[in-house]
């Protein structure tokens, strides 16, 4: 799928112009489009300013020499790109495989235009069919929001480390809880409801109703635009 990530991430770069706040998201897509914007800044006039989601896609945009702002700076992004782990035929996401899911949705809900990188791969018709949903927790309130996602209908287990002992720590010091919904999540609107009323949860990696624009790579190098109803 190299290819087909490839072809999404560099046509997505052709929707940055000079001026432009962007959000730069985490992931093997959206590293893509942020070497082609890297290469169209060494190449061309372009003048942007990017806010990453991540201490790696920070570190990505500076190799790529893309000037670096914050939230604290910009009142507003004009454009936000990042990658997906589902897509739903309603362009409703599950992000967060990366653990990058809390600063990525803090990034795309200021953007007015949020733009999903994909492969054909990643599309599914409910949330859930195929990957976790990813919840960010604080250390101390791990076993009550596992039981709160088991109240869910979830399978849900605390993500470890491969490389070390111990479990995965998030940007923020945060760990997370991975939540598997056997064959999809029934009612995606009430479990982000409840998880945002559950205290201990930073974030989680439903994000609905934020995508404006998917765009789907293809092996070939082709790319299918899809944009979210009005």
């Amino acid at each position: 799928m190299n290819e087909a990530k490839k072809a999404a991430g560099e046509q997505a770069a052709e929707l940055v112009r000079t001026g432009m706040r962007v959000g730069l998201g985490t992931g093997s897509t959206t590293a893509y489009a942020l070497r082609a914007i890297g290469r169209r800044i060494r190449e061309s006039s372009l003048h942007v300013m990017g806010v990453p989601t991540s201490f790696a896609s920070e570190r990505l945009a500076r190799e790529c020499g893309i000037p670096l702002t914050t939230l604290d700076e910009v009142d507003e992004l004009d454009l936000a790109l990042d990658g997906a782990d589902e897509v739903s035929p309603d362009l409703d996401l599950i992000k967060g495989r990366g653990g990058a899911h809390t600063r990525e949705k803090v990034v795309a809900a200021q953007a007015r235009r949020f733009v999903v990188l994909t492969d054909p791969s990643k599309d599914v018709e409910r949330l859930g069919a195929k990957r976790v949903v990813p919840v960010e927790v604080l250390p101390m309130a791990t076993g009550p929001v596992l039981r709160t996602l088991t109240g869910l209908g979830a399978d849900a287990s605390l993500r470890m480390g491969r490389e070390k002992d111990g479990p995965v720590v998030t940007d923020q010091g945060f760990w997370i809880i991975d939540a598997r919904f056997e064959g999809g999540i029934d009612d995606p609107p009430r479990v982000d409801r409840t998880l945002r009323d559950t205290p201990g949860v930073l974030d989680h990696g439903l994000f609905l109703d934020m995508a404006t624009d998917v765009f789907v790579g293809h092996p070939d190098g082709s790319v299918e635009h899809r944009q979210r109803d009005e």
